[in-house]
């Protein structure tokens, strides 16, 4: 789950906006498009905010200065170092995906950035039914993330990787919990949301799922 990396994101915390912005190679296309992807999330998104994984505030910023109210959500302490020196009135609470402090506001869309994939498949739907509990009727979820069209896209996108020398690369996509779109589409169904996906780059897709109204 999430809190297991917090090393790795406290270690991180320092170079992700270099890392973001095309500095290494090996994730070049993993974040080409980075600013209008996040910028895309941001004009999904409606009303008061639940971010998870705010890492060093970038979608943050966006979405505050588009007038959005947002309540952070980051487990790493060295991430939410750094967004609260960018955003010092943000409100940013320690939690993760499935393990945080709710709000007082009513939530109408919750988002994320780059991070739903640290969830097993299990804990991906987990979290899905607790946000239909808490979102609006018609809030929505809006994630971009790591996403294959199925098992085969997500193979060859491995071998890929190995064949540019892409170790590091090759390495997070076999042992990250990158999972497909008919999976995906399954647990956002059965838990009473109507979805749809978006590619951005050969990595990146938008996830966009809308509440049904209750009956």
């Amino acid at each position: 789950m999430a809190t297991d990396f917090n090393e790795l994101f406290d270690e991180w915390s320092s170079s992700y906006d270099e890392t973001v912005a095309g500095h290494d190679p090996e994730y070049n296309e993993v974040f080409r498009l980075y600013s209008h992807i996040l910028e895309e999330v941001s004009n999904k998104s409606k009303g008061n905010v639940i971010e998870f994984g705010v890492g060093t505030g970038n979608l943050t910023e966006k979405l505050l200065n588009s007038g959005k109210q947002v309540y952070g959500v980051e487990p790493s302490a060295g991430m939410r170092k750094v967004a609260k020196e960018k955003l010092p009135d943000l409100i940013l609470k320690e939690g993760d995906f499935l393990n945080f402090p709710h709000p007082t506001e009513t939530t109408d869309t919750i988002v994320s950035t780059y991070a739903f994939h640290h969830l097993t498949d299990e804990e991906k739907s987990a979290a899905i039914k607790q946000y239909s509990l808490i979102l609006n009727d018609n809030g929505k979820i809006v994630f971009a993330d790591t996403v294959f069209a199925d098992i085969t896209a997500k193979n060859n996108m491995i071998i890929s990787a190995e064949s540019k020398g892409y170790h590091r690369l090759a390495n997070d996509l076999k042992t990250e919990f990158y999972t497909t779109i008919p999976v995906l589409k399954e647990i956002f169904e059965s838990h009473g949301f109507t979805v749809s996906f978006t590619q951005k780059n050969d990595f990146v897709w938008i996830i966009e799922a809308i509440k049904q109204r209750s009956v």
